[in-house]
């Protein structure tokens, strides 16, 4: 069954003003599951981009989303292989991430995957190390640099509404966890989770940790801490500056995705708040209500992903840089790492910077 989720046409997104040529853009995806079908709903809807593969480990699957959008399933090495594609959209399962970066590097292909870009650092920066070496644009999927609100706080943030940012205050919680099938093979909260709100800690502050404290309780279910895992956390990063950073998440909020951060700096304080379906406020003689937030992250995030999307073909088609790239996937990983180590053995964990 196709996703319900719905694209969204270009009036509708973020505009970037990054130049496109007049070339179509051949491109593959590789994956056929739930963020698989988001990107290709939105590959679809973009203009003078074509895509040509379907790649999935279920040959069904990728026939299924393929004959939708007309194009083709097919193998991961017809897919690199063909001299017409010039790039090719990761969003695959995590354990799978790191090869495909290196062979879609290896075959000159521009890439955009999915995040983490592998559970273990040591590989990550293995595949930092392939992207560099072939010269070729890796753009990592932390669209939250793209929700229109978080862009639109950090133009004003750098252009000094609020002076020196001084404190950043995340707040990250989902309405329920995953099944602990996944809890399980997701390497952990910290980098299944926290891993976006990492990103924004280094986007948000342009500043780099020195140090960490993690610590996590299992209060939504026992089972995630029979796998080993929490589902609440609490994380406190210092940076180079001296400022600080705390997130606060959680695997259950259950009035919706919860995701917002405040700066406070110098001059005053920014806060980037939830979208609602709908901004109509209620008021009777008994409360004032509103919405609550978005109860899906394909909803929640639907123009973010949308522009992320467009912002990578952009990219491709200009010959620009990643707006986020492999090296920030790695940096984002390395704070995740850490965390986990603080949560594990109890303690502040130092980072080299």
């Amino acid at each position: 069954m196709v996703s319900s989720f719905r694209p969204i046409h270009l009036n509708e997104r973020q505009q970037t003003d990054q130049p496109r040529n007049n070339d179509m853009i051949n491109a593959a995806i590789f994956g056929a599951g739930r963020i698989g079908k988001v990107h290709t709903h939105n590959i679809a809807d973009l203009p003078g981009v074509a895509l040509r593969y379907v790649v999935d480990v279920n040959p069904a699957a990728a026939a299924e989303l393929a004959g939708i959008y007309g194009a083709k399933p097919a193998t991961i090495e017809a897919a690199l292989g063909d001299p017409e594609v010039c790039a090719v959209v990761i969003a695959t399962s995590t354990d799978t991430h790191a090869e495909l970066i290196q062979r879609a590097a290896a075959a000159g292909k521009a890439i955009f995957c999915e995040k983490p870009v592998d559970l273990a650092l040591e590989r990550a920066r293995v595949c930092a190390e392939a992207v560099t070496r072939a010269g070729i644009l890796c753009g990592i999927g932390f669209q939250r640099r793209f929700d229109p609100t978080f862009a639109a706080l950090k133009t004003r943030l750098d252009a000094g509404e609020i002076g020196e940012p001084e404190t950043l205050l995340i707040t990250s919680r989902d309405p329920g966890p995953p099944p602990v099938s996944y809890i399980k093979v997701s390497g952990g909260i910290y980098k299944d989770m926290l891993i976006h709100d990492f990103d924004i800690f280094r986007w948000i502050l342009e500043d780099e940790a020195i140090s960490i404290h993690a610590t996590g309780s299992c209060l939504v279910d026992p089972a995630i801490g029979e796998a080993g895992d929490v589902d609440t956390t609490a994380v406190t990063i210092r940076t180079r500056k001296g400022r600080l950073c705390q997130i606060n998440t959680t695997r259950r909020a259950v009035y919706g995705y919860d995701q917002r951060f405040e700066v406070l700096g110098s001059a005053g304080m920014l806060q980037a708040g939830n979208p609602r379906p709908t901004e109509v406020t209620a008021s009777t003689k008994r409360s004032v209500s509103t919405d609550i937030p978005e109860p899906l992250f394909f909803d929640r995030y639907r123009v973010a992903f949308a522009a992320e999307i467009k912002y990578f073909f952009d990219a491709v088609g200009g010959g620009k840089s990643a707006r986020t790239d492999i090296h920030d996937g790695v940096k984002a990983l390395e704070l995740a790492e850490a965390a986990t180590l603080s949560w594990r053995e109890q303690r502040v964990v130092e980072l080299d910077v």
